[in-house]
């Protein structure tokens, strides 16, 4: 199977929600999502991201069902044309301070901030709009997968998170980051049990929590 065919597997059929915003004369239609919101460890990052009508990007979909090699691609192109794309970046102290829905809200609000020109309708993925923004907006479940706005912001998210995660792996070596990005895989817990949480990890999620616990009592 060729790497074409491959991405043919993963095409979506997206809804017509965006061309109703059209027909309702918005233009500059926004997506957002983000990738990071369950992982024990790093950063939540959202992206958002307006792509033009004329625009078609093979194989675009929900970045969670692509291959990473699809994702890469797909955001290379994305990078190439141009196109009006931001990210916002919220760090695991804030995560756990103001909690982790709160910081993926901060997270998309500030990739909003950050796009010029600015959209005028911003979808959002999930059930939450994000707090403190002017234009008009709407949650859409499962967006990444029924709006292509929205997918190619999943994939901008996704990619940005897992270079972070890489460059993290240099830092903390005792931790395959580049491998389980944080998330709670079995080999991710062994490593949290035998060499105890790093820097990064979210200290108020609960394995992490957990094994903090454990210190403190011996």
């Amino acid at each position: 199977m060729t790497l074409y065919d491959r991405e043919q597997a993963f095409m979506v059929d997206f809804s017509d929600i965006e061309q109703k915003l059209r027909e309702k004369s918005y233009r500059m239609i926004c997506g957002v999502d983000e990738a990071g919101r369950g992982p024990l460890a790093g950063p939540v990052v959202a992206a958002a991201v307006i792509l033009p009508e004329d625009i078609e990007i093979d194989g675009l979909g929900d970045s969670k069902v692509l291959t990473e090699e699809v994702r890469e691609r797909i955001f290379e192109e994305i990078m190439q044309l141009e196109i009006p794309c931001a990210v916002g970046i919220i760090d695991h102290i804030t995560i756990d301070r103001i909690n982790i829905l709160k910081a993926s809200l901060l997270a998309m609000r500030k990739a909003i901030s950050g796009l010029q020109p600015r959209p005028d309708f911003i979808l959002v993925d999930g059930i939450y709009t994000v707090p403190q923004i002017t234009q008009p907006q709407m949650a859409v479940v499962e967006g990444d997968g029924r709006c292509k706005a929205v997918a190619a912001a999943s994939i901008v998210a996704k990619v940005t998170r897992d270079r972070i995660m890489d460059r993290y792996e240099d830092m903390y070596p005792q931790f395959t980051f580049s491998s389980h990005k944080g998330y709670t895989t079995p080999k991710h817990l062994i490593e949290l049990r035998e060499n105890g949480p790093c820097e990064i990890h979210r200290k108020t999620f609960r394995p992490v929590a957990e094994i903090l616990n454990q210190y403190v009592l011996f």
